[in-house]
């Protein structure tokens, strides 16, 4: 008995014939080498929903050309959306964006030294139109002091985080792809950094050292990482059984492709939110060094212009409430940015209609 098909299903008949005499390895491997730009898009911009067989991973052939083309994508960008209609992160990444660009521009804003003498010491606010927020005990220019402070304390935050997640990141990969006595030991390490205060340790590393931007961004970022260490061992552990990853090693690649293409791009969305709140801790931590003196002696930061302001709270508090404020919208605005990213990265998300 024949069945007769319609020229419609040849294509796709066609398609799947030339799948099957395609070696596998050749079938996965464009996927392979796309991991890390679709799963990076994927946290970021939202999800790649795919609409057509596994044939349209097969090599570009003419069999398979008219089957591939009329096969539909749709990009859903639901990160993104989800952040436009979050009133709170996007006041919180109005707030950051300022911060920075202020930041980029202090030198131009305010050349010169902002650590100089320019005026009479201890001019309040409104005062002298040249000098809109006065000047402190010393005759330098608050409002330039807050412009460069910025730069500084975003600054050694931004460069504490990066250095806390790539550690922690790589801990946190090797215990939870490996296991065994590798989890063991780098797991025991991790517990030995957590038992030792953050800054008692942050403190220490200072004090041996000469206290300048760098070793202060080196000192807050190696106390930092335990907590990025156990977020990525814990999502490895929960990718490690995962579909792709079998896959993977049953195609003969070697640990180090799985872990940086296939499984880190799955692990980033909390990787990105956590990175939120260490950023905003290390902001903190560099601020309470300059309060009680261990920060950069050559470099204003908000900590340093509280810390100068402290005996003088009654008489000019100003001097401590601006830098203590712009302090308080700065981690303000990491936590909103960050409970935003928290709830648009949220897997829940991409169920609603």
């Amino acid at each position: 008995m024949s069945t007769n098909h319609s020229p419609l299903e040849q294509p796709s008949r066609r398609a799947v014939k030339s799948l099957e005499d395609q070696p596998l390895k050749h079938v996965a491997v464009p996927l392979e080498h796309s991991s890390w730009g679709r799963q990076f898009a994927a946290g970021w911009l939202g999800r790649f929903r795919r609409r057509a067989s596994d044939a349209l991973d097969a090599p570009n052939t003419p069999d398979t050309a008219d089957a591939v083309q009329d096969v539909p994508y749709a990009r859903d960008w639901t990160v993104f959306k989800a952040l436009l209609r979050n009133p709170a992160a996007l006041s919180g990444a109005t707030l950051l964006l300022a911060l920075i660009v202020i930041a980029l521009l202090a030198g131009t804003l305010y050349p010169g030294d902002p650590l100089d003498i320019v005026a009479q010491p201890m001019l309040p606010p409104g005062q002298d139109p040249q000098y809109w927020l006065g000047t402190d005990s010393l005759g330098r220019n608050v409002l330039a002091e807050l412009v460069h402070g910025s730069r500084a304390s975003l600054a050694i935050g931004a460069t504490a985080a990066l250095i806390g997640v790539v550690i922690g990141t790589l801990i946190g990969a090797l215990a939870g792809y490996f296991g065994g006595w590798v989890d063991d030991v780098l797991m025991r390490v991790t517990e030995l950094f957590q038992t030792t205060p953050s800054f008692l340790f942050v403190i220490v590393i200072v004090s041996i050292g000469h206290p300048s931007m760098s070793i202060i961004s080196l000192a807050i970022g190696v106390t930092s990482w335990p907590t990025i260490t156990r977020l990525v061992r814990a999502e490895f552990r929960a990718l490690g059984q995962s579909d792709f990853v079998m896959a993977a090693r049953s195609l003969g690649f070697g640990h180090a492709r799985i872990i940086w293409r296939e499984m880190l791009p799955n692990a980033l969305p909390p990787i990105i939110v956590t990175t939120s709140v260490m950023l905003a801790t290390a902001i903190l931590m560099e601020s309470a060094l300059s309060f009680l003196g261990m920060g950069d002696p050559n470099v204003v930061s908000w900590g340093s212009m509280i810390g100068d302001g402290r005996d003088m709270l009654r008489t000019a508090w100003y001097l401590t409430a601006l830098p203590g404020g712009a302090l308080v919208l700065t981690v303000l605005a990491l936590n909103l940015l960050g409970d935003g990213l928290n709830d648009a990265l949220n897997p829940r998300l991409n169920e609603r209609p």
